[in-house]
């Protein structure tokens, strides 16, 4: 079965960091189109930063370009999200999610897909 679970969350003020984790169960991440979503409160969940299949680039959504950077460990079969600098806007809670599908990460956070593995999300607050 697979199964992600995301940790790392937390409660920091604003310009400071956070590293979240998502470690995969059941399943090899490496040919796996991977991501990071968020979700707001009352707004949609929303593409952050996804490492596409097809040509191992990563694609960022402008409010997190040079402040956010997505990784893949292979021998811990863990995708990590580093958040520096971080603002009150980038309250949320953070999901992680993964697709056997060759697609680029541009596309891949485009929308959520309800048919790809999703973790059961890390709750992430900004706040001084």
């Amino acid at each position: 079965q697979e199964q992600l679970v995301e940790s790392g969350g937390g409660l920091v003020q604003p310009g400071g960091s956070l590293r979240l984790s998502c470690t995969a169960s059941g399943f090899r991440l490496d040919p796996y189109a991977i991501g990071w979503f968020r979700q707001a409160p009352g707004k949609e969940r929303e593409g952050v930063s996804c490492l596409g299949s097809s040509d191992g680039r990563t694609y960022y959504r402008d409010s997190v370009k040079g402040r956010f950077t997505i990784s893949r460990n292979t021998a811990e079969n863990t995708v990590y999200l580093q958040m520096d600098n971080l603002k009150p806007e980038d309250t949320g809670v953070y999901f992680c999610t993964a697709k056997l599908i060759i697609i680029s990460g541009y596309y891949y956070c485009e929308r959520p897909d309800n048919d790809a593995a999703w973790g059961q999300g890390t709750q992430v607050i900004i706040s001084s």
